[in-house]
């Protein structure tokens, strides 16, 4: 029986699920982060492993085994970044043919009728990339933490920080996002965040998690979150409208939405697709995939093909 491995790895978290040559799903396997650009080639390598020998656990297979591998990984974007994961997977899975892409490419493969259109990521980090019927493909976004990932659920949570900062000092509006944090984090006052963002205790994702925060303290009203997350809302239909606009894309736009923002997220869905009508951009339709590692095995079958 023909196997294969399709694996989704990103900023919080990868899946990989084993599957038979239609794309019956035999194994599912998760583990920690692998986005090279912010964990570091090896432990991304780690979890990719771990990952893949969960996903075969009980199935009877061994890694040798599998006959086609896709990789759909956060911050692989240059041939460079390819050639470590494609001299890992030589290594490991020698018998697979190996397809290595951008993590939203996943979401273009699992979550538009024909493969083309664009995919909105935004969940720790944030990426658009767009497909042309001909083929043809593009990015906005995907920067990183340092150089963009607008949008995203860590800029939301970092926003959140700077806006509580800014309210201490009353350079801003007072905002429940205050309390909110401080009771989250376990802290007495505003200064008590010096320490715990600066002194190793926070990283990347605990940030990303206080957009969930933030949605709620919208939803009570707080006009502070709400102005956090219209601007997320704006710069996601931003970067789709630069891709669009790259790609020559007009008409109805095939959009797939993965990442834990915009697939659990209440509020920055809608917002962004608002952003994106005041920008005159037509999407549709509209999905949301809540397993990327869906299109990663989707794309593995396809390597089985003649």
């Amino acid at each position: 029986m023909a196997i294969v491995l399709g694996i989704d790895g990103g900023g919080s978290k990868t899946v990989a699920l084993l599957a038979d040559a239609q794309g019956h799903i035999l194994g599912r396997g998760v583990a920690g982060p692998s986005n090279y650009q912010a964990v570091g080639a090896q432990a991304a390598l780690d979890a990719l492993e771990q990952a893949a020998v969960a996903a075969l656990a009980g199935s009877g297979q061994r890694m040798d085994s599998i006959q086609a591998l896709c990789l759909g990984l956060a911050g692989v974007d240059r041939p460079e970044d390819r050639g470590l994961f494609e001299r890992w997977a030589a290594q490991v899975m020698p018998a697979a043919r190996l397809l290595v892409v951008n993590d939203a490419e996943l979401l273009l493969a699992a979550g538009t009728p024909a493969g083309w259109g664009v995919a909105v990521i935004a969940g720790t980090g944030s990426i658009v990339v767009g497909r042309h019927p001909q083929g043809q493909t593009t990015r906005a976004g995907g920067w990183g933490y340092l150089l963009g990932d607008e949008g995203s659920g860590y800029a939301i949570g970092l926003a959140a920080l700077q806006a509580v900062a800014r309210a201490a000092d009353g350079r801003s509006p007072a905002t429940r996002l205050t309390q909110a944090i401080l009771e989250a984090w376990g802290l007495k006052a505003p200064g008590d965040l010096i320490p715990r963002v600066y002194q190793g205790q926070t990283g990347r994702t605990d940030i990303a998690r206080l957009a969930s925060l933030v949605e709620a303290v919208a939803g009570e009203g707080d006009e502070v979150a709400w102005e956090i997350l219209r601007h997320a809302g704006r710069e996601l239909a931003l970067a789709v409208a630069a891709v669009t606009r790259r790609l020559g894309l007009a008409g109805p736009v095939p959009c797939a939405q993965g990442g834990g923002l915009l697939v659990k997220g209440r509020l920055v869905p809608a917002l962004f697709l608002e952003a994106a009508g005041a920008l005159g951009l037509q999407l549709e339709p509209v999905s949301v995939v809540p397993e990327p590692a869906q299109g990663a095995v989707r794309l593995a079958v396809s390597l089985l093909k003649p």
